[in-house]
């Protein structure tokens, strides 16, 4: 459901560090879920999830900002079929460091 997909941020509360210049490449294996990303303020960052009954995604999430500072994190993330078959994730997330502030945020797929 999620090898070899490539997604991009289309909304995100403020208190996030991904923005539509954020590309996140994705790979899966049976239900083991990674990725990497970069773009924006982020330099590079790694994710890795299980894939729930519902296909949801229980992930961490960690990467270095343009600050330099390493961050980190969880997330649940919720796929949606779009009508023209591709994914859109409704994520829910909570910084691990910092303020342990919390967020949410929309990927889309983008075909490439």
């Amino acid at each position: 459901m999620y090898n070899n997909k490539t997604f991009r941020s289309v909304t995100n509360t403020t208190n996030g560090e991904v923005s539509s210049e954020t590309i996140f490449h994705y790979h899966q294996q049976n239900k083991l879920v990674w990725a990497e990303y970069a773009g924006g303020s982020i330099v590079k960052g790694f994710l890795i999830a299980t894939v729930q009954a519902d296909d949801s995604l229980d992930m961490r999430y960690e990467h270095v900002n343009t600050q330099g500072e390493l961050m980190t994190g969880r997330c649940l993330s919720t796929p949606e079929l779009l009508p023209d078959g591709r994914l859109r994730l409704h994520e829910k997330w909570q910084w691990t460091c910092g303020d342990q502030s919390s967020g949410e945020s929309v990927v889309e797929e983008i075909l490439i």
